[in-house]
């Protein structure tokens, strides 16, 4: 039986920025949870200090797309039409978890909703809301 992890594994090793945030996937049994260990390098306002805006909209769009390769069984990786970030609060110097739902699949189109979250995922510091073009596998 092959690893249901494999294509999202795959995903980050080409997505070089993925490689530089730090960016890895936790499995627990039908759930992906991404996780995003606090660097300095991550940090945008030095005075809070915060979490760069841009890398966490990066980081709930790796997201997303990781959780459709795991779940839809993608021919080819998911390409975003659009997305649109909701930052509600300052990203602290913590390690940040982002899991993503899907809302539906179509034919072409998929909708998927991200919220990331900190020390808890009842108060999530940022959600995105975005469409991906996607290719089904036959079968």
């Amino acid at each position: 039986m092959s690893d249901p992890s494999e294509p999202v594994g795959a995903l980050l090793a080409r997505i070089p920025y993925a490689q530089f945030l730090g960016v890895k996937i936790e499995l627990a049994g039908d759930e992906m949870t991404a996780v995003l260990p606090f660097g300095m390098h991550l940090v945008g306002n030095p005075t809070l200090p915060a979490i760069h805006g841009g890398v966490l909209g990066a980081f709930m769009e790796m997201t997303a797309l990781a959780q459709l390769l795991l779940t839809e069984g993608q021919a080819r990786q998911p390409r975003v039409i659009d997305v649109s970030i909701e930052y509600l609060r300052s990203g602290r110097p913590l390690t940040t978890y982002a899991r993503a739902e899907i809302k539906k699949v179509g034919r072409r189109i998929a909708n998927v909703h991200v919220e990331a979250w900190q020390d808890r995922r009842a108060a999530p510091i940022a959600a995105l809301r975005g469409h991906f073009l996607v290719t089904p596998t036959e079968g």
